[in-house]
């Protein structure tokens, strides 16, 4: 075969790869649905802060632990370069995404002894657009139905029933949001925290960060600050 053809069927051929790669790319990007790894499988509050939870055999709630490269001269250097900007754009996402943190966790726990009642909690994760998921936690969708952040009850295995509401009752909730899987962290940690907000005085219960103390707006803009690399 004569050797120009052959460059030209070459270069042909790595340019369709390159174009390939990046329509894949796109491809992943638009469809891919976004998991929270924490709780797809098995117990929702497997992978949460275990002070959090509460054993069911503890009646009055009390809190209980758990545990805690082609040469610069090749005739197909540019298809190199695009190669190494994807390279170099990958490894910018990854040294994101180790700044973030791995997960959050807030809570409301409720003022009276009775804690939360099944219907209240529904009546009001309806008013903030929770939805009941597969896992039996309450998930807050976006418009592409990937799951932004959740809401589990603190007593194991921290699932809600789907029935006989009137009967269940929980002493408070967990909200868990994982910003290393979102596509815009900030813009939904603030819905996430809007959403507490809301709800906490929907039920009227108090607000815990991530070390059980009382959510302030310091922790809150910390968080923020974490979430902006700023």
């Amino acid at each position: 075969m004569d050797k120009d053809l052959l460059r030209i069927v070459i270069i042909a051929i790595g340019g369709l790869v390159v174009i390939g790669m990046i329509l894949w790319s796109i491809f992943k990007n638009k469809n891919a649905r976004r998991g929270i790894h924490f709780y797809d499988k098995g117990n929702p509050l497997e992978n949460i802060d275990d002070s959090l939870i509460l054993n069911t055999d503890h009646d009055n709630f009390d809190i209980v632990s758990l545990g805690s490269a082609l040469d610069d001269e090749s005739d197909f250097a540019p298809v190199s370069l695009l190669e190494e900007d994807d390279e170099e754009e990958e490894r910018e996402q990854i040294d994101n995404e180790v700044d973030l943190p791995k997960i959050i966790q807030f809570s409301i726990v409720a003022a009276e002894d009775e804690g939360f009642i099944g219907t209240d909690l529904i009546e009001a994760f309806n008013k903030v657009g929770l939805e009941y998921g597969s896992m039996k936690i309450f998930e807050r969708l976006d418009e592409q139905r990937r799951v932004d952040f959740a809401v589990a009850s603190m007593v194991e295995p921290g699932t809600f029933p789907a029935t006989d509401l009137e009967s269940f009752s929980s002493p408070g909730i967990v909200f868990f949001i994982q910003p290393g899987e979102l596509d815009n962290p900030l813009e939904i940690f603030d819905e996430f925290i809007q959403t507490i907000n809301i709800l906490a005085t929907e039920l009227d219960g108090v607000k815990w960060d991530h070390n059980r103390q009382p959510l302030s707006d310091e922790t809150i803009q910390q968080f923020r600050t974490s979430l902006s690399g700023t």
